[in-house]
């Protein structure tokens, strides 16, 4: 029997066939995500990803990596030689612009609840809202829960009940899951209630912001310690409470003026405003006043800053709570003088003055170590985070400052307040009907922010340099210099940094920089070298770095130097132009005052105060004026001279 082998048969595949789709992800703004997709066809496949109909650059490979700005849709198309196409399914890439401050460095895509659903109390019949939010790559799945039962269709990230009924009350979670992992939200407890039985509105805020100002170099007066800490501390705690803060050391009595001309400017109605000052201080006739750095010796009000007039502008702004914090001394500027009770600038309520010590009395510091503080800031931190009344939180802070024996007679914290409301410094913020001030306060708060980006610079011999910053302060900026790579031929490699113009550090002294340096090794890493940068709010030209890169030659054997500069422009409170407040009709009222002290300015600086022989001393803030040079009234301003009200033009 003869017969031929059956001979193999051939598929040609004449389709394309998309084996993988791509998936919807939900992720943080500025995220790279990767679309892919896969398919199978005869011969070479070609790629096109589109978004909103239109091509998108560089788009032509099976993986489309691009770097989410907003939320847009993707769809892929696949075509091969033989004119056939086949589109992929649409995907939608959502981007939210919310905190992801829990977020893992090295996501993966799981799912990553980034709100989660508060307890309500809803009236009865009204809406009830709940709302989860989670990132996740392919997209998360919601499913809510009551008592632990699964609720029927609501599988959205916002449950909604339009009219709610006693049967709606519970223990409300959600599960929110992809083919990675499943998260679950904290159970929430929501309350449905008569209308007579709804409780008072909670206060919220529109807006938070904090002016914080510390002065420690004094050019004629006793130099201060605890300011550095003091300030930093304080203004990373209100941070976590929401606030807007710029944080200032060494302000000349011009600079406090102008720094506090932006702060009023960024208030509003419903803002929560709140000034802070660490420094020497006094007052004269129920008034406070804040010395400023360039204050002489002896000083006058007319070289300091009115407390009180700030507290007036706060006012006038229609603040929704206004808070002064003074770590400052109150003794009296002459002892001859009647003291006077601190009467109410303006008519509206919700303001708090904090003083860290009574009437005639004097505030300390103490230096531990290598560590400085203010015994009224030590505990003010303590306690600032607690979600109470204001006033509340003060009589805390006033009854541990009265149990430290380290100022047991001599020190007594004060309280005094127009508050009509509950108001805390934790409140929320709701920012309904009230956008376009956001943004404009957003944007002026963000140019006092504005932090340089990190630089790379590649030198003639190959090796490379990473330049970065960090602001310690809203005027003190830190530059850090680390060789990444080194170059074929060069060894033993070193970094010196210099500024153009030059900026004085003036934390730089031995018994100076402590607490300065401490700062700087929380946030530098390990850096090749460090420069620090004061004083930013003398700015008036863009800041240049100068990156000196020393190295041995490993032919020559030379000791070699190359230079490069990196021009970072006006950073932080530079692009705020302090130096240019207007105080044109000051000039002329201030012009005779100085003549009339001027000569008694001390020639040379006073000591700072120093703690190598007690450990543990309390040092006072009272810088020493004129206690001993007979100053007569006639040569006083008057308690109500409102004259002073020219030191300050606000924009409205």
């Amino acid at each position: 029997m003869t017969g031929s082998r059956p001979r193999p048969c051939l598929i040609m595949i004449t389709d394309i066939v998309i084996v993988r789709h791509p998936v919807t992800a939900c992720v943080p703004v500025n995220h790279k995500v990767t679309l892919s997709v896969r398919a199978e066809g005869s011969g070479i496949l070609n790629y096109q990803w589109f978004t909103d109909n239109e091509e998108v650059c560089g788009g032509t490979q099976e993986d489309l990596i691009i770097k989410a700005q907003k939320t847009q849709l993707y769809v892929c198309r696949v075509n091969d030689s033989f004119c056939n196409c086949v589109f992929s399914e649409w995907v939608k890439v959502k981007v939210l612009d919310i905190d992801k401050s829990g977020l893992p460095v090295q996501w993966q895509g799981e799912p990553h609840i980034a709100v989660n659903p508060k307890p309500q109390t809803v009236q009865q019949g009204a809406k009830l809202t709940l709302r989860c939010i989670a990132f996740g790559n392919p997209a998360p799945h919601y499913q809510w829960y009551r008592n632990g039962q699964p609720l029927q269709d609501k599988t959205s990230d916002t449950l909604q009940i339009d009219r709610a009924t006693a049967e709606h009350r519970g223990s409300y979670l959600c599960s929110v899951s992809n083919v990675l992992k499943e998260r679950w939200t904290e159970p929430v407890d929501v309350d449905i209630v008569q209308k007579d039985q709804l409780p008072c509105a909670a206060p919220t805020a529109t807006d938070k912001v904090a002016l914080l100002i510390g002065n420690l170099n004094y050019s004629n007066h006793p130099g201060l310690m605890a300011p550095i800490m003091d300030v930093h501390q304080l203004a990373n705690l209100l941070r976590q409470l929401d606030f807007r803060v710029v944080s200032l050391l060494d302000l000349t009595r011009e600079e406090m003026l102008a720094a506090i001309d932006k702060f009023i400017q960024l208030l509003d109605r419903g803002v929560y405003g709140l000034f802070y000052y660490a420094g020497h201080g006094y007052e004269r006739s129920g008034r406070n006043y804040l010395v400023a750095v360039d204050a002489p010796q002896p000083y006058r009000p007319e070289n300091c800053v009115c407390v009180q007039r700030v507290m007036l502008s706060m006012q006038k702004r229609q603040t929704a709570l206004s808070v002064i914090l003074l770590d400052t001394c109150r003794k009296w500027y002459n002892q001859h003088c009647i003291p006077s009770v601190i009467m109410p600038l303006g008519p509206s309520g919700n303001t708090v003055y904090g003083y860290a010590t009574c009437e005639d009395a004097e505030a300390y510091e103490v230096q531990d170590g290598g560590k400085s503080t203010g015994i009224f800031t030590k505990y003010l931190n303590k306690h600032i985070l607690q979600s109470e009344k204001v006033t509340h939180v003060l009589e805390k802070v006033s009854e541990d400052l009265g149990r430290d024996p380290l100022v047991t007679g001599k020190q007594a914290m004060e309280i005094k307040h127009t508050l009509k409301e509950p108001r805390s410094l934790a409140d929320p913020i709701r920012t309904t009907g009230h956008t376009r001030e956001l943004h404009l306060r957003d944007a002026c708060w963000r140019r006092a922010n504005d932090l340089p980006g990190k630089k790379r610079l590649m030198f003639l011999c190959g090796v490379e340099v990473e330049v970065s910053f960090s602001a310690l302060f809203s005027n003190v900026l830190v530059a850090f210099a680390t060789v990444k790579t080194s170059g074929p031929r060069t060894q033993d490699c070193s970094i010196t940094l210099s500024s153009i113009p030059v900026l004085e550090d003036t934390f730089s002294s031995p018994d100076r920089s402590e607490d300065m340096d401490n700062l700087l090794f929380k946030t530098s890493g390990n850096p090749d070298y460090t420069l620090r940068l004061c004083a930013l709010q003398k700015l008036k030209e863009s800041l240049v770095i100068k990156v000196d890169l020393h190295y041995t030659h490993t032919e020559s054997k030379l000791r070699l130097t190359e230079s490069l500069q990196v021009d970072i422009g006006k950073p932080l409170v530079a692009s705020c132009k302090l130096y240019k407040r207007n105080h044109t009709v000051t000039a002329c009222k201030q012009e005779g005052a100085s003549a009339h002290t001027m000569g008694n300015i001390s020639s040379t600086k006073p000591p700072l105060h120093q703690t190598q022989d007690v450990p543990c001393r309390p040092f006072t803030r009272k810088a020493e004026c004129a206690a001993k040079v007979a100053v007569t009234r006639s040569n006083e301003p008057e308690e109500n001279d409102e004259n002073e009200l020219q030191d300050f033009t606000f924009g409205h």
